[in-house]
């Protein structure tokens, strides 16, 4: 057996999808984001029962209820890691469980795109579950144990994103609902809406673009949407672009978001280059306060 180098044409080659968090506040249009993706190869993994925003979308939907749904839902999309052992979920005995009930999974090669609305809500199906398993427990009492609980959630909630992450032929976007706070010096930070730690602060490290879904305030006044695509930004939004290819702001528009990050790459020299700002900055337009 020879080395299983893959050479760079190779790599050149591949289909790659692209693996995205796309946060916002409620009601800012995450959701009708939907709207700019082709709906004959987009499925929508619909968490929330909040397609109200998207009636009349043309696209197919699946609908978890349970954490064991999602989990299963997440297998057949990704397939099975060899890595894992027969009685771990994503393993290969896990996806032919699920082959067997759900049919072949070659009726999902039809969708380029799927759309998880919300993380969010996929945390709480998580962690509901979580309170049910040993490790949410006190092995000496008896007693519900709540740091094991949201251990376990960080977890699952990990290996799920994980999973998906790996499908590597197709995009896949969570969604997630952006809360604001002020810290102790008075400052606004920005993080997901999700239960527990582990997983908000994981996440952007998982997946290739973290996108915040805004509004803000042009020099005339009028506001106006937009994307926020880098992690150095005036408001302080959480923002990353892995495949150098996006500007700080962009249109908010997915489906041309994602045909500027599959066009042509940009010179290493370029996406490299440090530029001193200099002294004195033109301030950035400021973001309204959110209801």
């Amino acid at each position: 057996m020879s080395l299983p180098i893959i050479s760079a044409d190779q790599r050149l080659a591949e289909k790659r999808g692209v693996k995205g968090v796309l946060v916002g506040t409620s009601g800012i249009g995450k959701t009708s984001q939907l709207w700019t993706l082709d709906a004959n190869s987009t499925l929508f993994f619909d968490l929330e029962a909040g397609d109200l925003a998207v009636e009349g979308w043309t696209g197919d939907t699946i609908r978890p209820r349970t954490w064991q749904e999602c989990r299963d839902f997440a297998v057949f999309i990704g397939g099975a890691n060899p890595a894992l052992r027969d009685d771990q979920p994503y393993s290969q005995a896990h996806f032919d469980a699920v082959c067997s009930s759900f049919g072949d999974p070659s009726m999902l090669e039809k969708y380029d795109t799927v759309f998880v609305d919300s993380i969010t809500v996929a945390g709480r199906l998580c962690l509901q579950w979580c309170k049910g398993q040993p490790q949410a427990y006190s092995e000496k009492t008896g007693k519900p144990d709540t740091r094991g609980a949201y251990g376990l959630m960080g977890q699952e909630m990990i290996a799920w994103l994980t999973h998906l992450q790996h499908t590597r032929g197709k995009n896949v976007w969570f969604v997630g609902i952006l809360d604001e706070r002020l810290d102790d010096f008075n400052r606004r930070v920005f993080s997901l809406q999700i239960d527990g730690s582990k997983t908000g602060l994981e996440l952007p490290g998982i997946v290739d673009e973290v996108i915040t879904l805004t509004e803000l305030k042009s020099d005339d006044g009028a506001c106006y949407r937009a994307f926020v695509c880098h992690t150095l930004n005036a408001w302080g939004y959480p923002a990353k672009d892995r495949s150098g290819r996006l500007d700080s702001l962009e249109e908010p528009h997915l489906g041309r978001l994602m045909e500027k990050i599959a066009g042509p790459a940009r010179a290493a020299p370029e996406r490299l280059d440090f530029t001193r700002p200099s002294p004195i900055a033109t301030p950035e337009p400021i973001p309204t306060q959110e209801s």
